[in-house]
């Protein structure tokens, strides 16, 4: 269930195993010989239970060493300081960087870095640190200067995305927890098929637009289509937290490697980035042409 395309597929730490988030024990009453789920960190690849590993002299499962696998407060602070590189990244731009067309230019090079840079990482057996924080920096840069680019036009625009960004992954994170969305094979097939139908489609509305075959942005307008489309955009970013959600609860479960928290941490950096985005359009579009 992995792509190269570090937006769609860097969401489940199993990289030679498929992905952990989608192994489903046998229900009661199904069938009999459905094989129980496999954990992807252990020594024994046929053992059931997620904290086990096979005893070499023995035979016997033990207990694996518990110092150096993942844990929810990795998860928490590699993602802050992800997220912090981000938010100095974008604070140093906006406050050096006045807006021009020498700062948009500045602002597409720095995308594509961000973007060659998680390219890269999507094709590393491991995570590395050093990628992810490089990645975070010029995302932080572009979307400082996007972020100002806004602001001057929609005062206030900024901030309200922020907050918009918040709420509806608190909001996601809520839904998560109560079991209101369940992360199947099935739920994430549909959604990939969706998200990556909207990227395809948004690249040709781009390549439309840019040769002048659409007035307004066409889907990508400031104007009630472009709302829906921002909307659905949104509804797709909360998929991919889900997704995340998902990765970092089997990780923990199956005590997947510590140094995988900064995969996790890569992985709601690039979700929550994606939806700030669509805010900062919607909020635009809701304030109306100033």
């Amino acid at each position: 269930m992995r792509s190269s395309n570090p937006v769609f597929s860097r969401r489940g730490f199993s990289r030679d195993n498929g992905y952990a988030g989608f192994n489903t024990a046998p229900q009661a009453g199904g069938n009999p010989y459905a094989q129980a789920p496999t954990n992807p960190y252990a020594t024994n690849p046929y053992a059931t239970n997620p904290y086990a590993q096979q005893d070499t002299q023995y035979g016997a499962p033990q207990a694996p060493a518990r110092g150096n696998v993942m844990t929810m407060d990795d998860v928490v602070s590699r993602t802050a300081i992800t997220l912090g590189v981000v938010a100095a990244g974008a604070a140093l731009a906006w406050a050096l960087l006045p807006v021009s067309s020498t700062s948009y230019g500045l602002a597409i090079g720095a995308a594509l870095v961000a973007f060659v840079l998680a390219m890269i990482q999507s094709f590393k057996a491991k995570p590395v640190p050093a990628l992810i924080i490089g990645y975070a920096a010029f995302e932080g840069v572009f979307l400082g200067v996007i972020s100002e680019m806004f602001n001057e036009r929609w005062s206030g625009a900024p901030f309200q995305a922020v907050l918009g960004t918040l709420a509806v992954s608190g909001a996601t994170l809520f839904a998560y927890k109560q079991r209101w969305v369940r992360v199947t094979a099935r739920y994430a097939r549909i959604g990939m098929t969706i998200a990556i139908a909207f990227v395809l489609v948004t690249m040709v509305n781009m390549l439309v637009v840019a040769f002048g075959g659409a007035d307004g942005g066409g889907l990508r307008s400031f104007g009630p289509l472009g709302f829906a489309v921002g909307v659905l955009a949104i509804l797709i970013g909360c998929f991919f937290l889900t997704l995340d959600f998902k990765q970092i609860e089997d990780g923990i479960t199956y005590g997947a490697p510590r140094e995988e928290s900064w995969l996790a941490a890569f992985g709601l950096t690039m979700s929550l980035v994606w939806i700030y985005l669509e805010m900062l359009r919607l909020v635009a579009i809701l304030q109306g042409d100033d």
